[in-house]
């Protein structure tokens, strides 16, 4: 029986924390059923997804995909959109069909109503 060591394993994947890590998801993923890539030997899971590791019958950064897809709760899709979504700021139809009304202001209206506003500090003033 070959003995597995974590130097065996630290030039495929450097950080030990990332091999714990990855070597855990592996063993998970082998007592959930998927195949082993190497002979068992009477090796329990963590040993095999090690070996395994060690003998590079996986690729780390496979392994480490697959261990982020898998904590993810929320997969975002790129689909292409089917049909281009209509601005917000068009005008209704002439014809009234449209449900939506806006009122229209100038520039000069709106100066106007802003110089009829008083300040606050005048009105914190008046207050006292």
């Amino acid at each position: 029986m070959a003995r597995v060591t974590v130097e065996d394993c630290i030039d495929k994947i450097e950080n030990r924390f990332d091999l714990v890590l990855l070597a855990a998801h592996r063993a998970r993923l082998i007592s959930s059923g998927q195949s082993i890539l190497v002979e068992r030997d009477k090796d329990k899971n963590p040993v095999v997804a090690l070996r395994e590791i060690a003998e590079t019958a996986l690729s780390p950064d496979d392994l480490k995909e697959d261990f982020i897809h898998s904590l993810q709760r929320h997969v975002e899709v790129d689909e292409p959109e089917t049909e281009t979504v209509p601005s917000l700021a068009t005008v209704p139809d002439s014809d009234g069909g449209g449900d939506a009304q806006f009122d229209r202001m100038t520039e000069e209206d709106l100066l106007r109503g802003l110089e009829g506003l008083v300040p606050p500090a005048e009105v914190e003033d008046e207050g006292e």
